[in-house]
């Protein structure tokens, strides 16, 4: 793409461009430019990883979820085996044939190893590279980008979404193109047309209309209190529905723009404290979505998804048992998610310890058995092929090698 054509493209996209002290950096790393890329997609809000790749052989999890539990295969609505022990949420049924064709893993009990269950420490971990620690001042993409042979193109990395993203900030500059329109939607009775209807139906003193109105101020009461933490949990990024038209987005810019070789999405929405549901309600509405966008983004990638490794991530997990309004609350390890032409495919990886109480995380969570650094690094090292000083300045806390092979060579 000329850099005529750029400029055109960006402003009819809205596609921000820094100025000024932001201007695009005049330096260059050594070397030539590899043609393989990688995508981040980050689930703001902790997604359950335990309803994403459910544990349908442990009977553990069936006890500590009696109601928000993935029903078990060849049971209605059942979870999709994947391996004999795990399933894959039915939501997320578009992404089987990924995993079929060997194309798409999941690594379970992985995450940040620092304990916080603060939605804002733990997302500014996973995007800095270096848990515990709040003073660093870049992302981990960005000095990824900055390690990476070949000149720094204004499109060599692209965020979509309202803001510059923290895992993109830094000293090498990098694209923001704002996203499609995603906001939430409100029920039937949310519109004031309709609830009034309601209200007036069921304004009498009968079991029904009791009924009626416990439900709504129910309602009304898990909502504001949920409203201001679910907002701050999403960081600002929009809600899944619009998810698949950023996808499609993305990709299409992508094969059109070669230079490309690091983007990044943000979808929110996944703290479930209430309501969660199984394969049905909030969670799996969110979930659909989702694995739609993904399956997309593949599909339209089209050859370039062989030179792509796509991977998916959260802050934190949630908690192993339901809570008392049917949801789950902050936790710790959950689940990655990584897909591409050059991933081995098919199987579940991490250290999974079962869902015993004398396993969990202080009794109550998934340990963190997996950093989330040591995927992340071998992506990095096998796929766009970064030397082991440069991954040492992009994860200065190296947690040492992931062991299985998930990136192929």
């Amino acid at each position: 793409m000329k850099r005529r054509d750029f400029l055109q493209a960006a402003a009819a996209g809205g596609l921000l461009l820094p100025f000024g002290r932001q201007a695009w950096a005049a330096t260059s790393p050594i070397g030539a430019p590899t043609k393989n890329k990688m995508i981040v997609v980050m689930l703001r809000g902790a997604v359950d990883g335990l309803s994403v790749v459910a544990p349908h052989a442990d009977a553990n999890y069936y006890r500590l979820r009696p109601a928000i539990a993935v029903p078990r295969p060849g049971q209605e609505n059942g979870a999709i085996d994947l391996d004999g022990y795990f399933g894959l949420n039915p939501a997320l049924s578009t992404l089987q044939p990924l995993w079929q064709g060997g194309k798409l893993a999941f690594v379970h009990a992985s995450g940040s190893p620092d304990p916080t269950r603060s939605h804002f420490d733990a997302q500014d971990y996973l995007e800095s590279g270096t848990p515990g620690r709040k003073a660093t001042a870049d992302g981990w993409m960005n000095r990824m980008l900055g390690g990476l042979p070949g000149p720094v193109t204004p499109t060599r990395a692209v965020a979509i979404g309202p803001l510059m993203p923290r895992i993109l900030s830094g000293r090498v500059e990098a694209s923001n193109i704002a996203s499609g329109a995603a906001g939430s939607k409100a029920t039937a009775l949310d519109r004031p047309q309709v609830g009034d209807a309601f209200d007036k139906l069921y304004s009498g003193d009968d079991k029904y209309s009791k009924a009626y109105q416990q439900s709504q101020q129910t309602h009304q009461e898990v909502m504001i209190s949920l409203d201001s933490e679910m907002e701050a949990a999403n960081g600002g990024a929009p809600l899944p529905n619009g998810f698949p038209d950023d996808a499609e987005r993305l990709a299409k810019l992508m094969r059109k723009d070669p230079n490309i070789q690091i983007a990044f999405l943000a979808v929110g929405g996944w703290d479930t404290h209430a309501n969660q549901g199984t394969v049905k309600g909030q969670l799996a509405n969110r979930l659909n979505p989702l694995g739609l966008g993904l399956a997309n983004l593949a599909q339209q990638l089209g050859p370039m998804f062989d030179d792509t490794t796509i991977v998916v991530m959260s802050e934190f997990g949630r908690t192993a048992k339901q809570n008392g309004n049917n949801g789950t609350d902050h936790g710790h390890g959950n689940v990655m998610w990584v897909m591409g032409g050059k991933v081995n495919g098919g199987k579940v990886y991490g250290d999974w310890q079962g869902m015993e109480e004398n396993r969990l995380h202080e009794g109550r969570d998934l340990p963190v058995t997996t950093d989330f650094r040591q995927v992340l690094a071998q992506i990095g090292e096998r796929h766009l092929r970064l030397p082991d000083a440069k991954l040492s300045q992009v994860f200065p806390d190296f947690p040492g090698n992931l062991r299985a092979d998930l990136i192929r060579a």
